[in-house]
């Protein structure tokens, strides 16, 4: 699996996931980093990569798009840092795996993890 990290998270995520057996680049790596969401969105579309962000931003174009790819992994915890939470989110995406790769957002907190499958639809 590919994995994205966006622009509010840290590059040593890459270190971390890659250490994991996930394949991760930094969008600064890749694109601009002023670059909207959207374009960030697109891009993982395209390549296959899912995108690991800590911005609601991405679950909202999700809804308000109806989109079905790219999955996204939100971590909502006060502390993204990859030492503290790197762990879990490498096991949840390990463990969702098959979902991520058909299309789902996945959210992942300290205490527990939540997937909704793509497209969103208002419940």
């Amino acid at each position: 699996m590919k994995v994205l990290v966006d622009m509010n998270l840290s590059p040593r995520w890459v270190g971390l996931l890659n250490g994991f057996g996930l394949q991760a680049d930094h969008w600064s790596a890749i694109g601009r980093v002023n670059a909207p969401d959207s374009e960030i969105m697109a891009y993982a579309a395209e390549n296959n990569y899912v995108v690991l962000t800590h911005d609601l931003d991405f679950s909202a174009i999700l809804a308000a798009t109806h989109g079905e790819k790219p999955s996204v992994v939100q971590i909502r915890a006060e502390d993204v840092n990859p030492d503290k939470i790197g762990a879990q989110v490498a096991a949840a995406l390990r463990q969702m795996e098959s979902e991520l790769q058909e299309g789902a957002l996945l959210t992942v907190d300290s205490s527990r993890t939540r997937l909704r499958l793509l497209p969103l639809h208002r419940t």
